[in-house]
């Protein structure tokens, strides 16, 4: 192997793996709550500048363009071990345009 194969090798090994539309990616942290925290803040910071988000982990990036609306669940669990779930879901975009009418 030469040194430039060898040298685009270990560029193409260090990037990070593209989710792509077609493929389900699930990842799951266990986080202090103020890095919970400042991870939805940055989220909801792409939300509000953009049409798009991109999340990325150590070994993965996640490019997602999103569409409206945003849907928002808060469930409150207060028997027992309280527990404070917020989902949040966010459409792709589509690139459909409505049929004309002639």
């Amino acid at each position: 192997m030469t040194q430039s194969d060898a040298d685009a090798q270990d560029e193409t090994e260090s990037e990070p793996t593209l989710i792509r539309e077609g493929r389900d990616f699930e990842q799951e942290y266990r986080l202090s709550a103020a890095e919970a925290g400042r991870f939805l803040v940055e989220i909801g910071e792409q939300l509000q500048e953009s049409d798009e988000l991109t999340i990325t982990g150590d070994e993965w990036k996640l490019p997602f363009s999103f569409g409206e609306p945003v849907e928002l669940e808060v469930e409150y669990e207060g028997y027992g071990e309280q527990e404070l779930e917020i989902e949040v879901e966010i459409p792709g975009r589509t690139d459909e345009t409505a049929p004309s009418v002639e």
